[in-house]
């Protein structure tokens, strides 16, 4: 892919009845039939989840109120609708005049079979915003009481979204987190990634050649100094709760994993110089006053496909990235 989204709302080029629980009597925490491997869902229940996400972000993005989609929205992309609703109140409080409803069509469902919670089931669909890409979403929620919830939400050009390995009764296959059968255990990849991509390590082997690993690493060690201004990078893992990441077996043997990373950027001006332009939707999310210093805070979500282990190939290959710049601070 060539971009992801910016959830302030334009491209960017590198663009869950209560249930009652019990303790064993080895100590492990038990749910009704949670030991038992079974779909998340069913076809029409999920159905019904993306209905009810369609129409309550849809709401969110006409209110700009993010108490209308706050149950139906999670994770990852709950932090990046949070950051970008704020912004949009504070410079339209009477919300959004000229709405352009959410249009999802041509679904596609994966409901794994797993044991136990969280519960989630992938979906992806044609729309009516960026023409030529799929939604890739996960629905995923903790408790039988919850509503479904998007935690990642990813874009796909058409005719790449993977193709997953399914049952007889077309039930997807579900990657435990620290599962040792994938080059890289889901719950290791977040913390991977982001030391793979400071751009001061000399390490961080293990990922395939593209524009969110080799190209986006080049491009930061050229703007580590520039002419009057200095860059720094920290990336983080975000591994728990909401942000764990997701991982569903692919047909080869590998799997897709979803998951997210932190990152700041902070970006110093020497004296006598100034910092590059702010646009208005990072000034109204900013606080203080970037006079020579400016920090920005993005929370991102990517999609990898990662091989079996002892398999042959380039490593783990990053598919697709969404972010969202989630807080700015200027001194």
């Amino acid at each position: 892919m060539s971009k992801v989204v910016n959830r302030l709302g334009r491209p960017a080029a590198t663009a869950a009845a209560a249930v009652v629980l019990s303790l064993t009597a080895s100590g492990c925490m038990t749910v009704h039939g949670e030991l038992e491997i079974v779909p998340t869902t069913t076809n029409a229940q999920a159905a019904r989840a993306l209905d009810a996400f369609v129409s309550a972000y849809t709401k969110a993005e006409r209110t700009y109120d993010r108490a209308d989609d706050a149950a139906y929205v999670t994770g990852p992309l709950g932090a990046i609708d949070t950051a970008k609703l704020k912004v949009a109140r504070k410079l339209h409080p009477e919300g959004n005049e000229n709405p352009q409803p959410l249009k999802l069509t041509d679904v596609n469902y994966t409901i794994p079979k797993k044991a136990g919670w969280p519960r989630w089931f992938v979906a992806d669909a044609d729309n009516n915003r960026f023409q030529g890409f799929r939604w890739v979403m996960v629905f995923t929620r903790d408790d039988v009481g919850e509503p479904w919830a998007v935690s990642y939400l990813m874009l796909f050009r058409d005719g790449k979204v993977p193709k997953f390995k399914t049952d007889a009764d077309g039930y997807g296959e579900a990657v435990g987190n620290d599962s040792a059968a994938l080059a890289t255990k889901p719950s290791a990849l977040s913390k991977k990634y982001a030391d793979y991509l400071d751009p001061k390590s000399g390490g961080g082997d293990g990922f395939a050649e593209g524009p969110y690993t080799t190209q986006w690493r080049t491009d930061r060690k050229k703007n580590l100094s520039r002419p009057g201004l200095a860059t720094q990078y920290i990336d983080e893992p975000l591994t728990s709760g909401d942000y764990a990441p997701v991982a569903l077996r692919t047909a080869d043997g590998g799997a897709l994993v979803f998951f997210t990373t932190r990152r700041y950027v902070k970006q110093t001006a020497s004296l006598g110089s100034d910092l590059p332009a702010i646009n208005v939707d990072v000034k109204t999310l900013m606080t203080g006053d970037a006079k020579q210093s400016a920090l920005y805070g993005y929370v991102s979500n990517q999609a990898a496909l990662v091989p079996a282990r002892g398999s042959a190939g380039s490593g783990v290959d990053v598919i697709s990235r969404l972010e969202g710049i989630t807080s700015a601070e200027g001194s």
